[in-house]
């Protein structure tokens, strides 16, 4: 039996490691070899031509002064958030609206971001009208900064939260009864614990600021930064993929250096042992204060996207602004646009499915194997590399490994590409998960004869599904909203929603833009609805045999006591 069970695992983790082989290693080993090569002959000439020519080093420094910047205002919002949520007694509803809120930006592809923002702050925008006059200048350092806030500030919302969650309360109490004053106490039992997270949150947002396309796409303006030299060099008016492939070389560097950080700073989160419940303190001003400053944020953040569904709806902003249902209409006798968006159902779905799949092998070859330490590294390393590799390095890789191949243009290497593309995160989930469960499940149950295929079907799966569905939730929301990847392997008959805004930007196409755009919204808030609900039912009934079980035993050891 046991024999059998390495067989069919050792199948899993082969099948697992060659999917990656196949569509990770290879594709990044020919994006090296682009970049080295010229003339037929290997040379480091293409990287003294990048990194000695006009415009490089200037977009590079560009994006470290924004991505530093917006980490930092990220990070303390963030704390902001999660504090007001954690050490107030602001009203539960409350706290439940500002956890619901913060994610919001998550559901929409950073694409539309831009958009959103110019027409909002533009000299025509709806706040500017509300305001009387703009309040900044829109394309640039400003707009990156705010759309970069907004596409960070959720990551490092859930960061800092989460870990917030699990700070024993009880010293803050200690710290008052040993005199300590308000600062004092706060920055021993709160700022103290949080540093490695805090720097964690910084490190997460730089890296998720340095490697966007979506934003300065649109509101990017002069203040050229390191993705659109990218795509600029790969998809611009004269192409040059040596070129283009150094400067995807070029930006793993920050990639490894912040993925390296964050496995640094783990040692400096600290744990406690038990988690004391404590009512916090009342103080009308300091809930007041927490209360209206995030408000405030959320506000901003949101506002921004309210013109999603203004403009769209009147006929033409600014100038006539009665309503109308024309453009609406428009999209939805639009075949073509239709079409898109079930591609981008379709890729979603089969995203969430194949990556489910996936994530689950490598997961189960990790925590519920015995398959030796070296070979449960590999999966390991696979997931570190695939966290530190941008969406737009790995799109590149694919044009160039995939161009001439049956697998260009298809729904299929799209599918493949967010596979990989998110996969660390997922198998984090899922294999933390596994690794919680009872270790002697397979043993006994197959010493009862069943197979271990059989025991992974009757007794882990079920035990495991809550996760599985978040899982699939994780993959089907990325799929639809990713952009800097996709945009290097999608065809004219294979694009998805996210690839077509971008085309429809050259177009100033805006009320279809934003039409889409809330297509993705609402169809993501009707798939996280759905998916945590039913991973919500699976916890309550898995809770619910447990309950049983343990009555059951009472039961029968009060039985044997008689």
């Amino acid at each position: 039996m046991k024999q059998k069970k390495e067989v069919e695992i050792k199948g899993i983790f082969l099948a697992v490691t060659l999917l990656f082989l196949g569509f990770l290693i290879v594709p990044l080993c020919r994006l090296f070899y682009k970049s080295l090569e010229k003339g037929g002959a290997l040379t480091l000439s293409n990287y003294l031509e990048v990194l000695t020519g006009r415009g490089f080093a200037a977009a590079f420094g560009n994006s470290i002064q924004i991505s530093v910047c917006c980490a930092v205002l990220s990070t303390l919002l963030a704390f902001l958030l999660a504090y007001t949520i954690h050490y107030s007694n602001l009203p539960s509803f409350y706290k439940s609206l500002i956890r619901r809120a913060a994610v919001i930006p998550m559901l929409l592809p950073t694409i539309t971001y831009g958009f959103a923002i110019i027409y909002s702050f533009g000299k025509q925008g709806l706040i500017t009208r509300l305001f009387g006059r703009q309040l900044f200048e829109l394309y640039g350092f400003y707009g990156l900064l705010l759309g970069y806030l907004i596409y960070t500030l959720p990551v490092s919302f859930l960061l800092v939260s989460n870990t917030m969650e699990y700070i024993d309360k009880k010293f803050s109490i200690v710290s008052r009864i040993m005199g300590d004053n308000p600062w004092q106490t706060f920055f021993r039992t709160v700022a103290r614990p949080l540093l490695g997270t805090l720097a964690a949150s910084f490190v997460q947002c730089f890296f998720l600021c340095f490697t966007d396309y979506g934003i300065p796409a649109s509101v990017g303006g002069k203040y050229e930064v390191v993705a659109t030299v990218l795509y600029n060099e790969m998809l611009g008016s004269i192409p040059n993929f040596n070129r283009g492939s150094v400067v995807a070389i070029l930006m793993l560097i920050p990639s490894v250096l912040t993925i390296t950080l964050l496995h640094y700073l783990e040692k400096y989160n600290i744990r406690y042992n038990k988690i004391s419940v404590i009512e916090i303190r009342r103080n009308r001003l300091r809930d007041g204060i927490l209360g209206l400053g995030s408000a405030l944020v959320l506000v901003v953040v949101l506002s921004v996207f309210a013109v999603i569904f203004v403009v769209p709806f009147v006929e033409e902003w600014p100038y006539r602004v009665s309503f109308t249902m024309e453009h609406l209409q428009s999209v939805l006798s639009d075949k073509s646009l239709l079409g898109v968006y079930k591609n981008s159902l379709l890729v979603a779905f089969l995203t969430a499915l194949t990556g489910s799949l996936t994530t689950y092998g490598a997961a189960l070859s990790t925590a519920r194997s015995h398959l030796p330490e070296k070979v449960k590294r590999v999966i390991e390393n696979i997931s570190l590399i695939t966290n530190t590799i941008p969406g737009m390095v790995v799109g590149i890789a694919y044009m160039l490994v995939f161009s001439g191949t049956s697998l260009q243009n298809t729904l299929t290497l799209i599918v493949i590409c967010n596979v990989i593309h998110y996969f660390s995160t997922p198998y984090l989930m899922m294999k933390n998960s596994l690794a919680k469960m009872n270790a002697s499940w397979e043993t006994t149950v197959m010493l009862m004869g069943d197979t271990w295929l059989k025991t992974i079907v009757r007794v882990v799966t079920p035990n495991a599904m809550a996760t599985i569905l978040e899982v699939f939730s994780y993959y089907f929301v990325n799929a639809m909203v990713t952009v800097s990847a996709v945009i290097f392997i999608a065809g004219a008959r294979t694009m998805v929603i996210t690839t077509k805004i971008k085309e429809l930007q050259y177009y100033t196409k805006y009320n279809e833009i934003f039409v889409l755009s809330i297509f993705i919204l609402l169809t993501n808030l009707a798939a996280r609805a759905l998916f945590s609900w039913l991973a919500t039912d699976r916890k309550e009934a898995k809770a619910g045999r447990v309950l049983r079980r343990n009555r059951k035993k009472q039961e029968d050891s009060g039985g044997v006591r008689i």
